[in-house]
């Protein structure tokens, strides 16, 4: 049931406070008393308060100081403050107003006058806390907008987490918070086409999530024209609402008010607001669930493009190989080798997550080698080693200048490059070679003298060890940048592991 409106009545005559008592509890209000400005100002400060009638003359603190306090006071000037008073002088009525009185009301005390003049500042009263909570809504809506987009990660997304953090934004946490539910419900469908309901509370200083371990079956009818509804008792005990309402307390829940937005998908039930509900509520609840199903496709949809966007990289980096028996297997490996050493060298998510997809492409430009160098199991002539070296130049053309694919473009060209100079196409020394092409140049090297060739034979992970750590003739440690050396001897057993998982 809804709250009975409390009036703080102030008189130091007890016959007038009891005058007013008998007018006004007949009518469905509660009643405070006190018989000065100090007891007046204590008591409504320790009690939820909706309206004063407030004698003028008092001893002490008079009526018009009491009022300046209230009205002072950013927690209780919303109170509406009524001035009962002999005196009519213009001054006195001014001196009313100046210190923030709504209204005045002369003795002897009338009736009707004095219950009219309630009943019109209370429901003015309520308007302005609607209004007023329509603005802290608006407020917090773009507080909790910021706060999502700020940890938006699309390719990352976790619906049930993003739920979790709307909830604790949402839900109350401290006993002045009136504008928020004590309870809330969720129930989400599964990929498995069953619903996943949750209980949420603020205990032990933070948000508690519990598992509903029966799913409650929804005996609210859903809207006609909208997925939101609002109720307050005594609706919450009618039908058919009877049979939710029921279930809810065997899970000791007892709903007194409801906000609910309801969706084949997702339905959140937020309860117990400590004050009634009304289309403000319903609003904010919807946008809030609206930003997160949102985010939640849109993620899906950038999700999907990735995906696409990866299976077309591999594609291309299998046309490459079009030479090769592994077919496709190699550059996929390179991947996981790049994004595994950049890893351990702290580089960024997004440049290891970068580097594992667009590494694929490092071959690309053979492409335009002839097939028949490709194959050829003799060494390669002075000319034909020209050609060969040709293919860095050409896998940059090929990838092309597109921002999204400048780690590509920059391996295709440079994974050939050595620590000590002497690689190409440039011969670029230390530092000057990117970091992605000092990555790829021994994840390439490593796959490279694990797998069969046309012209060599496959070595085993300990001996392709041996020769990157301790050089071959051709192969020396001084090729590759030594924190990379040092992060590939750091993993090898990664790296053996990744080679047995993508070589069958």
């Amino acid at each position: 049931m809804k709250a009975k409106p409390v009036i703080l009545v102030v008189d130091d005559q007890p016959q007038n406070i009891e005058l007013l008592e008998a007018y006004l509890v007949p009518q469905g209000y509660e009643i405070l008393k006190a018989e000065d400005g100090e007891a007046a100002l204590k008591t409504i400060a320790e009690n939820t308060v909706d309206l004063v009638l407030l004698d003028v003359m008092m001893p002490k603190i008079d009526g018009f100081e009491v009022c300046r306090r209230i009205k002072g006071d950013e927690r209780l000037r919303n109170i509406p403050v009524v001035m009962i008073t002999v005196l009519s002088a213009k001054e006195d009525r001014i001196k009313g107003i100046e210190a923030g009185a709504e209204d005045f009301i002369s003795k002897p005390i009338d009736k009707g006058e004095v219950l009219a003049r309630i009943k019109m500042l209370l429901r003015q009263k309520e308007l302005t806390s609607s209004l007023t909570h329509a603005y802290d809504n608006i407020a917090r809506l773009t507080n909790i907008g910021e706060n999502i987009l700020k940890t938006f990660d699309p390719l990352n997304f976790d619906f049930k987490s993003k739920i979790d953090g709307i909830v604790a934004q949402i839900i109350r946490q401290k006993s002045d918070m009136t504008d928020q539910p004590q309870i809330v419900l969720v129930s989400i469908l599964n990929e498995k086409q069953k619903y996943e309901w949750y209980r949420y509370e603020f205990a032990l200083k933070r948000v508690e999530r519990l598992e509903f371990f029966d799913a409650i079956t929804l005996t609210l009818p859903k809207p006609t024209n909208s997925r939101l509804i609002f109720y307050n008792e005594p609706v919450m005990e009618e039908l058919p609402f009877q049979s939710f309402v029921e279930r809810l307390r065997g899970y000791n829940i007892v709903p007194r008010n409801m906000v609910a937005y309801m969706s084949k998908d997702l339905s959140i039930f937020a309860i117990n607001y400590a004050r009634e509900v009304n289309a403000y509520d319903a609003a904010v609840l919807n946008s809030i669930v609206m930003q997160t199903l949102f985010l939640q496709s849109l993620s899906s949809q950038i999700k999907e493009t990735e995906d696409a966007f990866e299976y077309t990289v591999l594609s291309l980096a299998r046309a490459s190989e079009v030479n090769d028996e592994d077919t496709g297997k190699h550059v996929v490996r390179v991947g996981l080798y790049c994004a595994l050493l950049a890893k351990r060298l702290n580089a960024p998510p997004a440049f290891v997550d970068a580097i594992r997809i667009q590494a694929m492409l490092h071959d690309v430009g053979t492409l335009h080698i002839p097939s028949s160098l490709l194959k050829k199991r003799d060494a390669f002539s002075a000319a034909e080693w020209l050609i060969m070296k040709q293919h860095t130049l050409f896998g940059a053309k090929i990838i092309g200048d597109h921002p999204r694919f400048n780690i590509a473009k920059t391996i295709a060209f440079t994974h050939h490059e050595r620590w000590d100079g002497t690689g190409y196409p440039q011969g670029l020394y230390k530092e000057n070679i990117p970091l992605e092409g000092r990555i790829s140049a021994i994840a390439d090297i490593y796959d490279a003298l694990r797998n069969p060739r046309i012209y060599k034979v496959a070595f085993d992970h300990k001996t392709v060890c041996e020769i990157l750590t301790n050089g071959d003739g051709r192969t020396m440690p001084n090729h590759f940048d030594p924190s990379v050396l040092k992060a590939f001897t750091d993993l090898s057993s990664k790296f053996e592991e990744i080679y047995e998982t993508y070589n069958g």
